[in-house]
């Protein structure tokens, strides 16, 4: 497709004729692609798509196989190991890359720490970093130490750290995934303040509505080829997604299977009140999908995890159909048919450096043991069972998780969630970070879940697939239950009120449906 832009404005980063091979395994072919000073290129495909091998070897991180990289009009060979930094192209990765011990102030300046004399001068790198968080309309102490901070606020320090670095090209990887709407929007307008003063940002998101809302070109890769380069006033989601997949998705989330009104209650919660949370009542019956919807840090996980025992409740009551329960630790509420899949997939859910088998049956190893040994015939028996059912992608099964897309690392962990076969399954966040095709598989993966029993509480920042796939939705304002949506009240503006705080109540006196 034609270049929508002034072809006389030269790229200030270049990458001609790409490709990459691991090995023997071919993942980039021939690609093309260039970013100009003042704008924003968005780089969109499929997990597996070559996104992440693309934006590391135009920093530096991985070299070409062939190919050649082009910055400021010259031919060059980028160094390595966030060396090119120097130069004044900045990556921030996808996964937060922060030393949870080191205060917000000394992460921000870690290697380009300020000194006098050979001296830390520690208060005038606190005095920068507030003016950069201030910028960012970020309120975060630079003195509060970075394991104290949300995973949002976590994301905008590794923001602020790259802005910090006067980059020339920024290179953004799913920086939005943990962030809300507001602080969304924050960046956004931090990104094109940057871009006035002609930073060329490359920026990958699975989010279409925003690359539509941000960037002003769109490169759509699809299993390691480039299918085009266009405007974003030639596209819509739904021609951005097509590209993507190569299919339409016109089903992406699947038809309702309404459960029964008369179904058992499986899972009742009343005032409980944990670390974050107050006073919270609802009910889950059988067969149901019961969405919990609100602003990222409304208290939304605290509660899944007060239920499951990774954190101690105060006060309040859990029953598991009808008796009373309190867990303590995780392998508890394992035992006992409730399983939690975790949002932080990376930090909390899997081992990276470790194959897809150890991974999936971290939880349930004593499924596999015969007289007190492993029996690793029967852990590989399980891996094909997953592999097949969630459609788990992978060269081989020894290959560290670490080093699968996004969705396959999702799939797995969904894999490893239902290995403990639950009868309760609280899925937080379970397509952060994946891409819409994925997405598609882990709906009607959900939805298929429901029709055959199982209950499930999904847990989801974007609220069309809360909608999409919620029998009732439970909006979390401020740690506290706003409301309870059901039928025609699920939509995204009432949703948005009772998360604002503008409406309460709502079915919250009937929380049991």
């Amino acid at each position: 497709m034609s270049d929508p832009q002034d072809s006389a404005v030269r790229p200030i980063l270049a990458a001609h004729r790409i490709s990459k091979s691991f090995g023997e395994i071919p993942v980039l072919f021939s690609i093309d692609f260039d970013v100009r000073p003042g704008e924003v290129h968005a780089i969109i495909g499929e997990n597996g798509a070559g996104k992440s091998t693309l934006i590391k070897i135009l920093s530096g991180i991985e070299q070409p196989t062939s190919g050649t990289i082009e910055y400021d009009g010259q031919t060059v060979t980028l160094p390595p190991n966030g060396q090119a930094e120097a130069m004044g192209i900045v990556l921030i990765h996808q996964e937060l890359n922060l030393a949870e011990d080191l205060t917000v102030a000394d992460s921000i300046f870690l290697g380009r720490e300020l000194k006098r004399y050979g001296f830390l001068q520690s208060g005038e790198m606190r005095r920068r970093a507030a003016e950069i968080l201030d910028t960012l309309h970020v309120h975060v102490d630079p003195d509060a130490r970075i394991r104290s901070l949300s995973i949002a606020d976590k994301q905008m320090v590794e923001i602020a750290k790259a802005i910090s670095r006067d980059a020339r090209v920024l290179i953004m990887d799913e920086p939005t995934a943990v962030l809300s709407v507001g602080e969304t929007q924050t960046l956004f307008d931090q990104i094109r303040r940057l871009t006035a003063r002609g930073v060329a940002v490359v920026f990958i998101s699975h989010k279409l509505d925003e690359i539509m809302q941000l960037a002003q070109r769109v490169t759509v890769l699809r299993d390691g080829q480039l299918i085009a380069t266009v405007g974003t006033e030639a596209l819509t989601p739904d021609s951005i997604a097509q590209m993507m997949v190569g299919r339409e998705l016109s089903n992406l989330y699947p038809p309702k299977h309404e459960p029964d009104v008369d179904a058992p209650v499986v899972l009742s919660v009343r005032h409980l009140s944990a670390p974050g949370v107050h006073d919270i009542s609802f009910d889950l019956r059988k067969g149901e999908i019961l969405g919990f919807a609100g602003l990222i840090g409304s208290g939304r996980t605290a509660i899944a995890e007060a239920v499951v025992g990774l954190a101690r409740r105060s006060e309040g009551e859990v029953e598991l159909e009808g008796k009373p329960v309190n867990f303590t630790r995780v392998a508890q509420s394992v035992d006992a048919g409730i399983a939690y899949m975790t949002k932080d997939r990376k930090g909390k859910g899997l081992l990276l450096n470790m194959g897809l088998r150890p991974n999936l049956t971290l939880l349930t190893l004593k499924r596999h043991l015969r007289m007190g040994f492993l029996d690793s015939a029967s852990e590989e028996r399980a891996l094909e069972r997953s592999v097949r059912r969630f459609d788990i992608r992978a060269r081989d099964a020894s290959v560290a998780v670490g080093r699968l897309s996004g969705g396959n690392q999702q799939k797995l962990m969904l894999g490893k969630t239902m290995e403990s076969e639950p009868d309760i399954i609280i899925m937080d966040e379970p397509t952060r970070g994946i891409d819409v095709g994925t997405k598609q598989q882990i709906y009607h993966i959900i939805a298929a879940l429901a029709a055959e029993g199982k209950s499930i509480i999904l847990i989801s920042s974007e609220l069309q697939e809360v909608i999409g796939l919620s029998h009732r939705v439970a909006v979390i304002r401020t740690g506290r239950l706003a409301g309870v949506l059901e039928g025609a009240e699920i939509a995204e503006e009432e949703i948005m009120r009772y998360a604002a705080g503008i409406k309460q109540g709502g079915h919250n006196e009937r929380i049991s449906a």
